[in-house]
Parts: C-alpha cells; structure tokens; sequence
C-alpha cells in the first residue's frame, strides 16, 4: 500500500531498513510520525516498536547500546526544540562510539522557521558536531532521499545521522518513491606493501617489543596473538580493547591509564618499539618516549596521539597477516617473561588482594563486589558500566570470555550511561542477562529510567555500587592537592525505591550476603535491583604513579587533616592501604 504521508513514508522506509525500535518520547511535532509507527502494528505484525523512555538523553543511549550489540541501525526521536536537544549527550556517545544511530528531530512548524517561534531551535545545525550528517527536509519530494541518505551514513560511518523533520512536513502527503536501501558486506583496508615491509625491518630490528591493543583488533584476535608470540611481545590494552584480546591470552599485562592494572606500563616504557594496534588511546601522558609504530584502519588517527616512527593504514587482520611472512621469530623472550612476572606480581598482590581479605569487612570493598559479580554472571552476559570508578572495577574484575559484551561511554565519558545502554542491551539481546552496572551518582541522574525498565518488563539486573560519593572526582581531587568538596551524594535506600517502582530489590551491607543476594537477583525473571552499600574512600590509583601526583595526595591528606580531623585521613588510608604508592612505583 502506497505511503499516505510523510511519516508514514519515512516509517515504511525504516520498516523496510530492518528497523524494529524507535526509542524516544512522543509530542507536538513528532506526533505525526508516532502515529505512523502505531498503525505499523509494532513487530508483532511486522511493524516498529515505539519504546517509550522519560528522558530523550536515555533513547540516545539506548539507541547506541543497541547499534552496538547488533550492528544494525537504531533510531531514536525527539520532539522540536527541548525534545531532541535532550538527545544530544547520548548522540556523541553514540557517535564517538561508532554506533550506527538515526536520530528523528522533529522540529517547528516550517513556516515559523528564523521567526523565534515557540521551542524554536535549529537542530540541522545543533547537531553537526555529534553526527556525520544532518540534514532539514523542507519539501516533501525531498524526505525519502534525506532518510536514505542519512540511514546510508549512519551504517557506512558507522555513527550518527540526524534528520530534521518539521512536523507540517511530516503530515503532507507523500511524493516520490522511497529508495531501496542496499546494504554492503564490510570492506577490507589492504595496507600498502612499503609500510609492511618497513614495519617488518623495524620489528627484526627491535629488540624488545610491546603491543598495545584497542578496540579496533576485534576480528583479528588470533592474528594479535600469533605476533605477539612471534616476536616475544607482552600484550597491553585499552578499555575498549579488552573484551576482544584480554581472555586467553597468555601475553596479557593488563591495562594503562587511568583505569589501569597489571603490568601494561611497565611493558610499555621498557620496550625498545611500541606497536600500537587498533588504538586511538587518548592518555598521551602514559604513552612512552620511544620509538613507535601505528597500525589503524582510520589514517586520521594515526599519529594523533603521539608521535610516530611508523604508520600503517589498513585493517588489523589484513596488516599482520601481510606481516607475518616477512618477520623472524625471536628466541630471546627475557623482556616478555620478566614483563608477565612483573603483572602476574601485581595482579596478586595489587588486584587480588582486595577480594580475599576483605569478605567480612564493612563498609564493603567495592573490588570484592566486581570480583563476586564476576563470579555470578551469565557466561554470555552484557555488562553496561557506569563512567567513573564503576568502570575502574568492571575494568579489572569483570573478565570477558569471547561471549561476554562490555559497553560504556569509554569514549565520551558520560555519567549515567549505564542503565539506558542496559535498556537498549535488553531490548537487542532479550534473551541475554543484561547487567548494569551503576554508581549511585549515575543512577540517581537518570533515576526516572528505572520506570522505563518496569514499563517494559525488561529482566535488566542493575548492581548499584552505592557509596553516597562521586568517587572519580573525589580521587581527581586528590591527585590535584585538592581536598575533597562537592562530592557528597545524599544516602539513599535505592532499593526501596526500586521496590516501590515494582522492582525485586535487595540492600547489602553485610558482605556474608552479597554473593546470595546476587544470585538470588539474577534469578528472578524480571528487573532486579541490588544496592550494594560500598566504602566512600575505596579510591583507585593506576598502577604507576608520578612523584607529582604523590606530591598532590600528601596535600591533600594535609588539608583533610586540617578540615575534617585527623580520623577521616586514618579512615582513608584504612580504606586504600594497598593502593599506597611505594617508592619503587614513582616516575619523575
């Protein structure tokens, strides 16, 4: 049946793309392509899904963790003015992410455009920094060529895409037929042969190599590994990096940065050529003086982070198969072995030793929760994290396996991103056990989400690490010489909240409990919360710090003393004594 009007038209394309959800709230000018969806039927009949959340900043993230998890575009919709600039925040999630995401922003009336209407804003031109095209559809011949071309962006980028849509536009009637969206298999970059061969002279000529991986080695695990072994090489990664090379590796030393663990840095500024692949770290200050080469499928990232001895632009499968014939094995492994010996110290005695010790403790150690959760979750599971000190913890205790998925806003850096990508997950995966987990700070910005999660009867389990405290800031403070202020998030019973919401909900305080409490959460079949009331002055130092940053915690802890007594600086070192930095750790 023919499109009676542009909304309808604009939905049968996207019916036809292979939508199946539009995550968003309805209003005003959105309405006629809301109504549009409804008489799609939803995809019980083969239609769209409208998924309704309270906040659009939420859509925009769910959208993003649902691009994510299946590759495939998702859309988001926000009505004119106010209603699709909350999607901003979750649209450079997205984008950054690398997520394909159709975002529908629905605008004025088009006569009233440059008048200083009602809610009048001009979203072709807001979004152009968090998208790689945006485009104003102000006739309607001109609609189904903007969405396909916009839907073509959105997957080529793959990121964001925003079509503005007037909502007097959306209600005339349709012109024109829709173009067939086509969609292509992945391409593969072929590096050129001069950059391999110099790769490969540089590596024979190396005596101590690292790698450090990043997201971009997904799809080319085995080939990372067989190098490394290859040529003796340890094996650090990003954030982003580690649920594609962490597992199974026998020449993993962790990360670097400020979610650091393990021996990655160490690694790193004691080898003699570092190969950055698949990696666009963003921490130049943790990134070694040496001589360096860069292998990345996206030449506007080479070099950008620090400078290069060598640069290769193709796909990391392809470039390391290319590779391998041309370089020699190396028999000298003492680098590698005294590397590896150096993170498995660490990991003992740095990472581990919070998980054992710590079972009867209270307030309960925000480690030994990760290192539970770890233990109890789904083999498949999906794990969204909070941005600050929640990622610190997913980051070294939550262990990928090959199935299990990691998303954050790694790139972004947003708080309160963990819960919509939770709901965006669920609705992608509905068969999986989808885990947010979230900081109190977190949750409690986008709080109105945990009714989003009843309404739909998502099964999402939400571990809230729950420390009345913004403990990123708090440790940033502290680096800077700065004592704390401002930090303090009010202590609240979450779980009577969640209960009251319709919510299964447990609080904890005695770590005895935690592990059964979890279970007994991940086996309810609807949504589940666990507050999990976690030590305010657990804090995370990377694994080396700068006589600097010493410098900063000892003012720090001065001013403590001064302002709060001697008790509360006593209570923080309690709290952190194996994050102590030691002498052997300092780096001028």
């Amino acid at each position: 049946m023919a499109a009676r009007t542009v909304a309808d038209q604009l939905v049968g394309q996207l019916v036809d793309a292979g939508v199946r959800r539009i995550y968003g709230i309805v209003g005003d000018s959105l309405n006629p392509v809301v109504d549009a969806v409804r008489r799609t039927g939803g995809t019980a009949s083969g239609g769209i899904d409208w998924i309704h959340v309270r906040h659009e900043e939420a859509a925009a993230f769910a959208a993003a963790a649902d691009a994510q998890l299946t590759g495939e575009l998702a859309v988001c919709a926000g009505s004119c003015g106010p209603g699709n600039l909350h999607l901003i925040n979750g649209l450079y999630d997205a984008h950054r992410s690398g997520a394909p995401v159709l975002a529908i922003a629905s605008h004025i009336p088009s006569t009233q455009i440059g008048s200083g209407y009602f809610q009048e804003t001009h979203p072709d031109r807001l979004f152009i920094e968090c998208s790689g095209y945006t485009e104003l559809i102000s006739a309607a011949a001109q609609a189904p060529r903007v969405l396909h071309s916009a839907m073509t962006h959105a997957l080529a980028g793959p990121g964001v895409a925003v079509v503005t849509l007037p909502g007097d536009i959306a209600a005339l009637p349709a012109e024109g037929s829709s173009p067939r969206l086509v969609r292509t298999g992945a391409p593969t970059v072929m590096p050129a042969d001069s950059d391999v061969r110099a790769l490969a002279e540089a590596i024979d000529a190396a005596e101590k190599i690292a790698i450090f991986a990043g997201a971009g080695v997904r799809g080319a695990r085995e080939e990372v590994l067989n190098l490394a072994d290859t040529v003796a090489a340890p094996v650090g990664h990003s954030l982003r990096g580690k649920e594609w090379i962490q597992y199974d590796n026998p020449f993993d030393v962790g990360m670097t940065g400020l979610l650091g663990y393990g021996a990655a840095h160490d690694g790193m500024h004691g080898a003699d050529l570092l190969l950055l692949i698949g990696t666009d770290f963003p921490y130049d200050q943790f990134l070694p003086d040496v001589r360096t080469a860069q292998i990345d499928v996206d030449a506007g990232r080479l070099g950008r982070r620090t400078e290069l001895d060598l640069a290769v632009h193709g796909d990391t499968g392809a470039t390391l198969r290319a590779l391998e014939p041309l370089i020699r094995r190396k028999t000298d492994r003492k680098f590698l072995e005294r590397t590896l010996d150096r993170h498995r110290g660490l990991m003992e005695k740095v990472v581990g030793a919070y998980t054992t010790p710590v079972k009867q403790r209270k307030p309960i150690h925000p480690e030994y929760v990760a290192s539970i959760l770890d233990d109890v979750a789904a083999e498949d599971a999906v794990f969204t994290a909070d941005t600050g000190m929640c990622n610190v913890w997913s980051a070294r205790y939550l262990n990928p396996n090959g199935s299990r998925r990691f998303l954050s806003s790694a790139l972004h850096g947003s708080m309160a991103n963990a819960l919509p990508h939770a709901i965006g997950a669920q609705f992608a995966a509905p068969g999986r056990q989808v885990v947010s987990v979230s900081g109190d700070g977190g949750l409690s910005m986008l709080l109105g989400e945990l009714i989003t999660v009843v309404m739909h009867r998502l099964p999402v389990k939400i571990v809230l690490f729950d420390n009345s405290t913004l403990g990123m800031v708090k440790l940033e403070m502290l680096v800077d010489g700065l004592a704390d202020f401002g930090v303090d998030v009010p202590a609240i019973d979450y779980a009577r909240v969640a209960e009251a919401l319709g919510f299964y909900a447990r609080r904890v305080d005695d770590p005895a409990e935690l592990e059964q409490t979890l279970r007994d959460a991940f086996a309810h079949p609807g949504p589940a919360l666990i507050d999990v009331v976690t030590d305010p002055l657990a804090l995370s130092l990377p694994p080396t710090i700068t006589g600097e940053q010493v410098k900063g915690f000892a003012l720090a802890m001065s001013k403590l003393v001064m302002n709060e007594g001697v008790g509360e600086a006593v209570k923080m070192a309690k709290s952190n004594i194996r994050n102590v930095p030691r002498p052997s750790q300092f780096r001028p």
